[in-house]
């Protein structure tokens, strides 16, 4: 069932933009300003090269956490943007309709705060999956002779972290305190002692409630989005237009967090039907496809997340799950080559992490304190009292 429904005259407005932008030129309107409508191109110009560029990246960079950080950057460029033309035009954000699309606006806003807190928990349970990556380096060290015991040790953290990866496939149960029983005491053997401290854990640490829905949030921040008519851009003097944008990017951006990391009750089932007169709107439109065609390949679609370097960590610990398996003692030396060749790509997934992990979470805080000013600040231009 798609998130939102768009009715195929909400699709398709009458006018393109471009004649929808001379009507707007034909009012003899006080509002209608050079600098607006200079403004108001800008807008449309940098999201169009910001998706435009995006949407050029590889199989091997999409999604990945590069791309997910500069895609982080994109919208907080194009919502600061958007933010100065509310701001320098306060005059027309007063007036209907064009208060009603404000408000509306940063009520979808308010939505994707718990989607910011859902991807700072699901990028805290990556940092988890990172520490049992870790204990697996850390066994089988690249300087070290391989024996029996650095093999047991790391078959220990492998197991923990494919049961920890596959609850999150399986349920909306925290496994961000996956207790590493290669190091210190261990406190409990039994598996259900085990989940009781996940859960715990849980239930201090993440910030949104367990009957929280990734899916349904998407659903809500997607419901109701409509291209605006052609009298509502004429009374707006094109402001409609860059609303109906910005609407259109939250919605995105929101999607391809929730599709490409860990959090509960993930879904990707939000349809995009975005009109071609928007400069932007294949772009967009090609990243929704791609991502969505990523997310049937027969070895993702069970995925905890379509990030690339899950996806990497996923296959090398397979690979290395295998191999201490079946592996004999003494090494051959034949094995013990293969053994460190996979050691070394499990490290670069690692330091990948490493390097990547703490600057998107900064984004995503930055994307979340951006939300909150910029809602502020359009409320109080419409005095309108801020209601949580």
């Amino acid at each position: 069932m798609p998130a939102t429904d768009y009715q195929s005259s909400s699709a398709s407005p009458r006018h393109s933009i471009s004649s929808l932008r001379r009507e707007v030129h034909s009012m003899d309107s006080p509002h209608t300003t050079p600098t607006l409508e200079v403004e108001l191109e800008a807008f449309q110009k940098q999201v169009t090269d910001r998706f435009k560029e995006l949407s050029s990246a590889g199989p091997d960079r999409l999604l990945s956490l590069a791309w997910i950080r500069k895609l982080l950057d994109s919208f907080l460029c194009c919502q600061e943007e958007f933010r100065m033309i509310l701001f320098n035009h306060k005059s027309l954000v007063h007036r209907p309709p064009m208060d009603r699309l404000v408000q509306d606006f940063f009520e979808r806003t308010v939505k994707a705060l718990d989607v910011c807190n859902a991807i700072r928990d699901g990028i805290e349970q990556i940092r988890e999956w990172k520490k049992l990556l870790e204990i697996v380096l850390c066994a089988l060290d690249d300087q070290r002779l391989y024996g029996e015991g650095q093999f047991r040790r790391a078959k220990k953290a492998l197991i923990d972290l494919s049961i920890s990866m596959l609850d999150e496939k399986d349920s909306t149960a925290s496994t961000l305190a996956n207790r590493n029983r290669s190091f210190g005491r261990q406190q409990a053997s039994s598996r259900d002692q085990h989940h009781r401290n996940l859960g715990h854990f849980r239930s201090l640490s993440w910030s949104v409630s367990r009957s929280w829905s990734a899916a349904r949030q998407l659903q809500a921040i997607g419901n109701n989005l409509v291209v605006p008519r052609g009298n509502e851009v004429v009374a707006t003097n094109g402001i409609a237009v860059a609303v109906y944008s910005m609407n259109t990017i939250l919605l995105f951006v929101c999607w391809a967090l929730v599709a490409a990391i860990p959090c509960q009750d993930r879904g990707l089932q939000v349809h995009f039907s975005i009109p071609r007169q928007f400069p932007w709107a294949h772009s967009v439109m090609s990243l929704h496809e791609r991502i969505l065609e990523e997310s049937r390949k027969r070895d993702r679609r069970n995925a905890c997340g379509l990030l690339r370097e899950l996806y990497q960590m996923d296959k090398c610990t397979r690979v290395m799950s295998e191999l201490t398996d079946w592996v004999q003692f003494p090494l051959t030396e034949e094995k013990e080559g293969e053994a460190r060749q996979k050691v070394r790509e499990l490290a670069n997934v690692c330091e990948a992490l490493k390097e990547g992990l703490d600057p998107l979470e900064r984004q995503v805080r930055e994307v979340f304190h951006r939300i909150v000013r910029s809602r502020t600040e359009g409320l109080d231009s419409l005095g309108r009292p801020n209601h949580e």
